[in-house]
């Protein structure tokens, strides 16, 4: 969200995809232009506008998810930077979580116990509560009980060690990264290569901020007009699980808007909080495509809203997702494509290892076969490769 014929040749083929990675992108670093250069300037330092917009972008789009998280630990500019020498068209960069004071940084979840080494720092300790994060108990440390000073003494951590073991190597190498400071990264990246680099954001728990006094959608509306980049075409696509909170967005930038969809059986929180009896399987329905595209571009459904998997696991027959979405004008960018075996489809996975890739390929080509406009993906490189088996057929 395969295996290794053994272990030993596994983590060699990733360390030779790795090193392939940097050394292409060093390669392809790149000036621009005198005139694109002014052109950068007035848009905030670059990353303003993104041509031709979302339909600009190759297809099947290869996001990285929380940049290159098969990888590095997530959510970090390391994470993110790999991505980007990996090839990937855009960088989920990234779940964007206030602080006490205001400000927006990059976590997956605001709950940060698990992210980063905040449980050993002794002065924080009495920072640990438990609560209701819509509607589901949590114990930890949560960034809005932080001030951005705070956070920037901690460093982030491997997220899913049981299964990504060779990323603890870099636990408590980079820091939490603002909004801000990706935006600028953008930037930079965008002219030392000459080639527009993309970003993904994602609102998180929007109504549950707002209900705290840290409403998110006004303050990344305010940061992107900062830069210059809350435009039709910018190279930021805005995304969230909570329908009205890409409703307010549509009213406060001109980005392009994606809903994210979890499971069929789900009720988006904002939903819960206001009385609206639908669940996803309702908004997957035409009347519910129809409604979204009349605020959003795009559609992010988890990976079983395209092709269910069955009791087992395994995968089934696709739904008419894909097509009622394009019906209506609506893309699909699906998540998340994971390497590993416990990620996989059953039928895909080789071997019983945690850390064992499975036939990754495989369920790449079957999920692309749907026509989905892209996919979420912790690596990067292997959806690159999976896209070019699949368009050379």
């Amino acid at each position: 969200m395969g295996t290794q014929e053994n272990e030993q040749t596994a983590v060699t083929g990733r360390r030779m995809l790795l090193g392939a990675a940097v050394l292409g992108a060093g390669s392809a670093v790149l000036g621009l232009s005198g005139t694109a250069k002014a052109a950068e300037a007035r848009h905030g330092g670059g990353g303003g506008g993104g041509g031709g917009g979302v339909k600009s972008l190759p297809k099947p789009t290869i996001i990285g998810h929380r940049g290159a998280s098969g990888y590095r630990p997530e959510h970090t500019l390391g994470s993110y930077q790999l991505a980007l020498d990996m090839g990937a068209d855009i960088v989920e960069a990234g779940d964007l979580v206030p602080t006490r004071d205001g400000h927006l940084v990059c976590r997956h979840e605001p709950e940060i116990g698990g992210t980063t080494d905040v449980a050993d720092h002794p002065e924080f300790a009495d920072r640990r509560k438990t609560k209701s994060l819509d509607g589901v108990a949590t114990t930890g440390w949560f960034t809005e009980d932080f001030t951005l000073a705070e956070l920037k003494t901690l460093r982030a951590t491997e997220r899913i060690p049981a299964n990504r073991p060779h990323n603890t190597l870099y636990n408590g190498r980079w820091e939490i990264p603002t909004f801000e400071e990706v935006l600028r990264w953008q930037g930079e990246q965008t002219r030392r290569r000459g080639k527009q680099v993309w970003i993904y954001p994602e609102l998180k728990h929007p109504t549950y901020f707002r209900k705290q006094g840290l409403a998110l959608e006004e303050r990344v509306a305010k940061v992107l007009h900062k830069y210059g980049r809350d435009r039709r075409n910018s190279p930021v696509i805005l995304q969230s699980f909570e329908p009205t909170s890409i409703q307010r967005l549509n009213k406060l930038v001109d980005n392009p808007l994606v809903v994210l969809l979890s499971g069929a059986a789900s009720r988006p929180w904002d939903f819960v909080e206001t009385g609206d009896p639908r669940t996803v399987a309702d908004l997957v329905k035409p009347a519910g495509l129809r409604e979204i595209a009349s605020y959003a571009q795009g559609i992010g459904p988890t990976l079983d809203l395209v092709i269910p998997k069955d009791a087992a696991g395994n995968l089934t027959t696709p739904t008419t997702l894909v097509a009622d979405a394009h019906k209506v004008g609506l893309i699909l960018h699906p998540y998340t494509m994971r390497n590993e075996n416990p990620f996989l489809p059953a039928n895909f996975r080789k071997g019983t290892d945690a850390d064992a890739y499975g036939d990754v390929f495989g369920a790449y080509r079957t999920y692309f076969a749907t026509g989905i406009d892209g996919v979420f993906t912790d690596n990067p490189d292997t959806g690159l490769l999976a896209r070019e088996d699949f368009v050379n057929g």
